[in-house]
């Protein structure tokens, strides 16, 4: 019975982090029969969750998005990367609170193993010295600007000229991206008053509604989110660093998660839960090290320098594993 609880839970787990998949393909993932898949599928839809069957070739299945969905289950890896997250979440926006209780109540429903594994990391992220005490950027704000992004709809705001302005300005956008630059959150957009592209800080937005209508995304100059921002803020403020290894990477993790520790790179929203890091180093081995201490999947995007460097640090950490004297 514990093994098949454990094949249901892996089966839904999988099912969580892709629209469809093939039977066979969730036969080869979990080392069982076709048979076998369908049978756990029975099994889940008992429970109560909105399993979908589609045909094809070798037929497949995806989890429906339903009104009543059943409590999500979590294996032991994904339960403790989610109180990770939420212990990180709070940096640079208004979501300490709110992140709190929702971390507690998680902790109340962990087994004992997973409470001690939880109790274990206590981790404090460090805003830059650079950041002072500026403001920080409302939860609800991120959520607001995020939706239209996705959305591709109009914004309007009131934007602050300063920390110490009480009304601000109204601005009219079409807006783009958001990312962080060195504890930071900037939303990237083009400006329709002033036909330009503009970066305003998220702690001085606040938002209007309703939002405005759909639009065409422009296409960015030069094409690259990191590449923009650097060169918007070199010279400035003199805070930008031309390091002689820089690359791009894709992370499964949210965005919130990544910036407290992205000294600074530039972390930019791809979704609820991945996000696209810019990072440079002074040698490729050591800036695949430290991505690799974000401790998640990893897609390289670019230079090709970056993906060697990793093959390396992996065959390097292969060798480390197999010179190991067992105690």
């Amino acid at each position: 019975m514990h093994k098949t609880s454990s094949r249901l839970l892996a089966l839904l787990s999988l099912l969580q982090t892709r629209r469809d998949w093939s039977g066979e393909d969730l036969a080869e993932r979990l080392g069982i029969t076709p048979r076998t898949v369908r049978r756990d599928m029975d099994r889940l839809r008992e429970l109560g969750y909105p399993i979908m069957a589609f045909k094809g070739p070798s037929g497949g299945y995806c989890l429906d998005a339903g009104t009543h969905l059943p409590p999500l289950l979590f294996d032991d890896d994904q339960a403790i990367a989610l109180a990770l997250a939420l212990q990180t979440a709070a940096t640079g926006t208004t979501l300490a609170a709110d992140a709190a209780r929702a971390l507690a109540t998680i902790r109340q429903v962990m087994p004992p193993r997973l409470r001690h594994r939880m109790d274990t990391m206590r981790i404090t992220a460090v805003r830059p010295p650079e950041s002072g005490d500026a403001p920080q950027a409302d939860a609800h704000v991120l959520t607001d600007l995020s939706t239209a992004i996705h959305t591709r709809a109009e914004l309007r705001f009131d934007y602050a000229a300063d920390d110490t302005a009480t009304t601000g300005r109204r601005r009219r956008v079409q807006p783009h991206h958001l990312v962080t630059w060195r504890g930071r959150w900037y939303l990237l957009a083009w400006d329709l008053d002033r036909e330009d592209w503009r970066t305003f800080r998220v702690d001085r937005i606040q938002p209007r509604t309703p939002t405005g209508p759909r639009f065409t995304p422009r296409e960015l100059p030069g094409g690259d989110v990191a590449a923009f921002i650097t060169s918007r803020f070199r010279g400035s403020d003199g805070t930008t660093t031309d390091w002689p290894c820089q690359g791009d990477v894709v992370l499964n993790l949210p965005a919130t998660a990544v910036a407290p520790f992205a000294q600074d790179g530039i972390v930019e929203e791809l979704g609820p839960h991945h996000c696209r890091l810019t990072l440079g180093s002074w040698s490729w081995t050591g800036l695949a090290a430290t991505i690799g201490l974000f401790d998640t999947d990893i897609e390289v995007i670019g230079p090709p320098e970056l993906n060697d460097a990793f093959a390396h640090l992996a065959t390097r950490c292969t060798n480390a594993a197999r010179n190991t004297t067992p105690p």
